[in-house]
C-alpha cells in the first residue's frame, strides 16, 4: 500500500490551509498513490522488482517497454518466428534476466504480440520516463532494430514499425534508415572478423562472395561516420565523440539500466576494432 501521496499531501495541505487543507491534501494524494499504483500495474508487473525510487521505476518502464516492443515488431509481418523468439531469450540472457523477473519480460512480450497494442502510449510513457535524453532512446532503438534483423532480414512490416517507433521517439526518418545501414555495416563487420583464414579459402573455392578487406574497410568508415576522404584528425575526433557518446557507464548514469551495459558494451567494441582497422590500413 502507498502511503506517502497522502502524507505528503496532508502536511503540505495543513500548512496551508489548515483543516480543511488537510482534508484536501489527503484526498489529492490518496489520488497521486492509487494512479502510480496503478502506472506500475501497468508494466507488465516489473514494478514488483524495484523500489519507490523514481530511478528504478523508469527502469520498469524501460524494460516492459523494450520487450513489448520486441514482441510487437516480431508479430508485424503476421508470424513470430523461432529466430525472434531465441532473439529475445538471448537478449533476456545477455541482460542476466532471471527468474520471475524473466517471466515478466516473456510475459511483456507476449503483450506486444496483441492486435490492439497501444504502441504509442508505451513509446511516449518511456520517452516520458526517460526525459526525451537521446542516447538513451537510440539504445532502445538500436535493440529494436535488431529485434527486426532476427531472422537476417528486414520485412516491409517490420521496418513500419520501426519508422512508427522511431517517429514517436522524436527522431526523423533519415535517421532511422541511417541506424539501419550502421547496423548492417556492424553485422559484416563482427561476421567477417570473426571468420578464420580457413573458411574463407572453403567460400573462396565454393565460389562464394567473400566478405574481403576492402569491403571491411568501407563498413568501418561507415561505423565511425566518416569517410576515406577526411583527414586522420577528423577520424580520430569522430572515434572519440563516439566512444564518449555509447560509453556504457555514461549511458548508465543517465538512465540505462545497468543489465543493458553489454549491449553497450558490444557498441564501443565495434567502435574500437573499427578504428583499430582504419588506423592500420591508414598508418595513423
Amino acid at each position: 500500500m502507498r502511503i506517502w501521496g497522502k502524507v505528503l499531501g496532508t502536511l503540505f495541505g495543513f500548512m496551508f490551509g489548515r483543516i480543511a487543507g488537510a482534508i484536501l491534501g489527503f484526498i489529492v494524494g490518496h489520488m497521486f498513490d492509487r494512479g502510480y499504483s496503478q502506472d506500475f500495474d501497468q508494466m507488465g508487473g516489473f514494478g514488483r522488482f524495484f523500489s519507490s525510487s523514481n530511478e528504478l521505476r523508469k527502469q520498469a518502464i524501460f524494460f516492459h517497454a523494450l520487450f513489448s516492443l520486441i514482441g510487437h515488431v516480431a508479430k508485424a509481418n503476421g508470424k513470430v518466428t523461432k529466430d525472434e523468439i531465441m532473439m529475445a531469450s538471448n537478449l533476456m540472457d545477455q541482460m542476466n534476466l532471471q527468474g520471475d523477473i524473466r517471466a515478466e519480460a516473456q510475459q511483456a512480450f507476449n503483450e506486444g504480440k496483441a492486435a490492439d497494442f497501444p504502441v504509442k502510449e508505451i513509446l511516449l510513457e518511456f520517452k516520458e520516463s526517460c526525459h526525451g535524453r537521446r542516447d538513451i532512446m537510440q539504445v532502445f532503438l538500436e535493440i529494436l532494430i535488431q529485434a527486426a534483423y532476427a531472422d537476417g532480414k528486414l520485412h516491409k512490416e517490420e521496418q513500419t514499425v520501426l519508422e512508427t517507433a522511431a517517429r514517436t521517439l522524436g527522431f526523423r526518418e533519415n535517421e532511422l534508415l541511417y541506424l539501419l545501414s550502421i547496423y548492417e555495416a556492424e553485422q559484416r563487420f563482427r561476421q567477417g572478423r570473426g571468420q578464420t583464414g580457413q573458411q574463407q579459402n572453403r567460400q573462396r573455392q565454393q565460389k562464394q562472395t567473400a566478405y574481403s578487406s576492402t569491403q571491411s574497410l568501407d563498413d568501418a568508415y561507415r561505423i565511425l561516420g566518416v569517410s576515406k576522404s577526411d583527414s586522420a584528425a577528423e577520424i580520430k575526433k569522430a572515434y572519440r565523440k563516439l566512444m564518449s557518446e555509447h560509453h556504457p557507464d555514461k549511458l548508465v548514469s543517465k538512465g540505462l539500466p545497468k543489465q543493458a551495459m553489454e549491449i553497450a558494451k558490444a557498441k564501443t567494441q565495434d567502435i574500437q576494432a573499427a578504428y583499430e582497422l582504419v588506423k592500420e590500413k591508414r598508418g595513423i
